[in-house]
């Protein structure tokens, strides 16, 4: 099975709202999108060309090759449809294998079941042909296969990528309620940020959104900071495809990046952890980091984008202290920022009309199960207040 050289019906997913931002990296990669939806996109490639996309994405989450799609009304069928793929070519018998799933099936009433099917159903076949099975369980550090069952429909899916994509790799200090890495890469892409003017992130927190910003603005991929990925267990991978890929990756890096990056919390302690999570990422001499009050955070004259992520008031006993600070984030927007694009991520629209001010956009995005919204705001002389 030429996995590694056949092209293949591929869907890379994402976290929902994504798509967007996951479509145009993929383009900008050269791959041509059969289908966009609400999670993620499809395409044709091989499992060779996922190495490039493994290791270039930000907004992904995983990268599925597709080796089988076949009718399955129930586990009976499931097994027998899944033990007639020549395993043997895929996975090695000392080898080890994961399984997860997406199972909407009237007979199956937990997918952990469906799960077990697929993993016997491999682990048999491999040991009818080379007298050994392959040891399992939950480790996505290894072979990874990914059942899609809905109703009397499957697909078995090579899950190229394993652990998620989603985080970035670099972040060994999450600190307080971060940010998904993915998803801090969408909001600087649904910014108007230019990548050379100034970007502004006043109550950084971990640090999140101003190291992705400086990560794009220098081209460094996710991929220079991570070395273990799933395809890496398919039998049939050329290690010197990765390292290509790798080098490739070193050698876009941007040298001499123009725009200022500019971060500050008012905690000392989640200064010094963005300070580390920016060193990991190789990028903390492009953001300069300040211990303060947002509202004295340094503005320098001239444009850019100002990018505050605060709290969202889902804790009881906090509402009313927060309608004050996003009056204040209202407040310091106006009157400090004239000249830049101010936006405000948040899961509260309550709280949002603190501001004061009105939004230019409201560009919808997810922070796990929780509806959010980045409020962009044009920050003129006499910005105009909601009435």
């Amino acid at each position: 099975m030429q996995v590694f050289n056949n092209p293949s019906k591929v869907i890379i997913t994402c976290n929902n709202r994504l798509a967007s931002y996951l479509q145009k990296e993929v383009q900008d990669l050269g791959f041509s999108i059969g289908r966009s939806f609400s999670t993620g996109v499809e395409l044709k490639a091989s499992l060779t060309e996922c190495i490039k996309l493994n290791l270039n994405l930000r907004c992904a989450s995983q990268i599925l090759y597709s080796i089988k799609s076949f009718e399955a009304k129930n586990a009976d069928d499931l097994y027998r449809e899944v033990a007639a793929i020549a395993w043997e070519d895929l996975i090695d018998f000392n080898g080890y294998v994961s399984i997860n799933s997406n199972v909407n099936n009237e007979s199956i009433t937990t997918p952990l079941f469906a799960n077990l099917k697929v993993k016997d159903a491999i682990a048999d076949r491999i040991k009818a042909r080379k007298g050994l099975r392959p040891n399992s369980g939950p480790d996505l550090s290894k072979t990874v296969i990914h059942l899609y069952w809905q109703e009397n429909q499957a697909e078995i899916y090579i899950d190229s990528s394993g652990e998620t994509l989603a985080k970035h790799g670099y972040r060994k200090h999450p600190g307080k309620a971060p940010m998904l890495e993915a998803l801090a890469s969408g909001v600087v892409y649904a910014t108007k940020w230019d990548m050379e003017s100034l970007f502004v992130n006043p109550m950084c927190g971990s640090g999140t959104l101003a190291i992705e910003a400086a990560l794009i603005a220098s081209n460094r991929k996710p991929g220079l900071f991570r070395m273990n990925y799933a395809f890496m267990h398919i039998l049939g991978y050329d290690e010197e495809v990765f390292f290509e890929e790798r080098r490739q990756l070193k050698a876009a890096i941007h040298k001499n990046v123009q725009a200022k990056i500019i971060a500050s919390d008012i905690s000392a302690e989640a200064v010094e952890i963005s300070i580390n999570n920016a060193k990991t990422a190789g990028v903390d001499k492009l953001i300069d980091f300040t211990v303060c009050d947002f509202k004295e955070t340094d503005i320098p004259e001239g444009n850019g984008v100002v990018v505050f992520n605060p709290e969202y008031g889902e804790r009881l006993g906090v509402h009313s202290k927060l309608e004050i600070t996003y009056k204040e984030i209202g407040d310091f927007l106006k009157g400090s920022c004239k000249g830049y694009l101010g936006y405000v991520f948040t899961g509260n629209p309550e709280l949002a009309k603190k501001i004061g001010l009105r939004a230019a956009r409201k560009i919808e995005f997810y922070n796990g199960r929780l509806d959010c919204r980045l409020m962009e705001y044009e920050l003129y002389e006499g910005s105009k207040r909601e009435e």
